[in-house]
C-alpha cells in the first residue's frame, strides 16, 4: 500500500498547502532562474520539505533529481558529513546545462557548531554552482554567520480549513466516504501538522476497510478520548461527583488503552472550549491541569495525577 505522504506530496509550489507567502516569494525565484541560499524555518510537518522539492521541480524541471541533493543533518551531524559528502558534491558542476545546483540540509538545526562553521565555509567556496537550503525547526540554533548568508522564510501552521481542502484532495483520490465532521476532527487534532493530518486519514481509511468513516473512526485512529466523555467526566467532577468522574477515567484509561498524555490534553482542549465555565474557574482549572501534566513530564504515575486533578476539580 502506497504512503499517501509521499503519494499525493505537492509536486509545484501551487500545490503547497497553507504557505502563502514563503510560495509568492519562491516562485518569483523561479521566474528569476536564480535564488540566494534559503533557510526554511518552522514546526514539523508544514511544508518545509514539500516547498524544497517543489521549488527543485519549478527550477530545473525534468533534471531537478540530478541537481538536487538531500540530506538529513539528524542521521549525520558531525564536521565530516560537511567536509565530505556535502563538499564532495558541491564542487561538481550541475546536470544539463542548469546554473547551479540544490543541496537540501533537513534538521540543520541538529549539525554541531563545528559543522555549522565548516557548512558556512562550503557555502561560501561554492555558491557559483551550489545553492543550500537549510530547513530547520529552530532557527535559533544556526549560528548567525550562516543565518546572514541566507534569504529566511517562516513557515506557519496551515488553517483548519487548508487542511481540510488538502484532504479532500485525497478523499477525492482515494474515493473514500467520509463524513465531514470527520474530516474537520482529523485537522483539529493534527494541530497544523499537514503531514500528521494526511498519515490519521490514511489508518482511518484502514479501519473502516471500505465503510463509512465516521468520529469514531478517526477516534480510534487517533488513540484520542471522545470529547463529549471527557466533557461528561469533567462535568460530574466539578459537580462533586468525584466516583463517577474516577470511573469514567478508568474506562479511558483501562478499557481504551489511552495514556496519561492523551487524557490531559483531552482535558486541557475541553476546559479551553467550554463556553459555560466562567473566567475565573477556567483559569484555576488550567493551573490544576499544567502542575499535573508537569508532575507527568516528571514520571509521576500518571492515574494518580490525573485522579488528583479530577479530585481538585471537585473541590472547585
Amino acid at each position: 500500500m502506497d504512503i499517501w505522504t509521499e503519494k499525493y506530496r505537492p509536486k509545484t509550489l501551487d500545490e503547497v498547502v497553507g504557505q502563502q507567502n514563503a510560495v509568492k516569494r519562491l516562485k518569483s525565484y523561479v521566474k528569476a532562474g536564480n535564488m540566494p541560499h534559503l533557510l526554511f524555518s518552522g514546526p514539523a510537518g508544514v511544508g518545509k520539505t514539500t516547498s524544497a522539492i517543489a521549488l527543485a521541480r519549478d527550477m530545473f524541471g525534468d533534471n531537478w533529481k540530478n541537481n538536487f541533493y538531500e540530506l538529513n543533518a539528524s542521521d549525520e551531524r558531525g564536521i565530516d558529513v560537511v567536509r565530505v559528502n556535502i563538499k564532495e558534491y558541491a564542487r561538481t558542476a550541475p546536470f544539463g546545462g542548469a546554473p547551479f545546483k540544490i543541496i537540501f540540509l533537513d534538521e540543520a538545526d541538529a549539525l554541531t557548531s563545528d559543522a555549522q562553521a565548516a557548512l558556512r565555509r562550503t557555502m561560501e567556496k561554492y555558491s557559483g554552482t551550489c545553492r543550500f537550503i537549510l530547513s530547520c525547526n529552530y532557527s535559533s540554533k544556526i549560528i548567525d554567520p550562516i543565518q546572514s548568508r541566507c534569504a529566511i522564510f517562516r513557515f506557519i501552521h496551515p488553517s483548519e480549513e487548508e487542511i481540510i481542502e488538502y484532504l479532500k484532495r485525497i478523499v477525492k483520490g482515494e474515493e473514500i466516504d467520509i463524513d465531514d465532521d470527520a474530516l474537520r476532527q482529523i485537522a483539529l487534532v493534527s494541530e497544523g501538522d499537514v503531514r500528521k493530518a494526511v498519515n490519521t486519514l490514511q489508518v482511518a481509511a484502514s479501519f473502516a476497510d471500505g465503510g463509512k468513516i465516521d468520529l469514531q473512526r478517526i477516534y480510534e485512529a487517533t488513540a484520542m478520548a471522545d470529547p463529549s466523555d471527557v466533557r461528561n467526566m469533567v462535568g460530574h467532577a466539578m459537580n462533586g461527583e468525584f466516583i463517577e468522574a474516577r470511573k469514567m477515567l478508568d474506562r479511558m484509561l483501562i478499557d481504551q488503552g489511552l495514556s496519561g498524555e492523551d487524557v490531559i490534553k483531552a482535558i486541557h482542549r475541553v476546559v479551553i472550549d467550554e463556553p459555560g465555565i466562567n473566567e475565573e474557574t477556567k483559569i484555576r482549572m488550567l493551573e490544576r491541569i499544567g502542575e499535573a501534566d508537569f508532575r507527568m513530564v516528571e514520571g509521576s504515575n500518571a492515574r494518580i495525577q490525573l485522579e488528583a486533578l479530577l479530585a481538585s476539580f471537585a473541590l472547585m
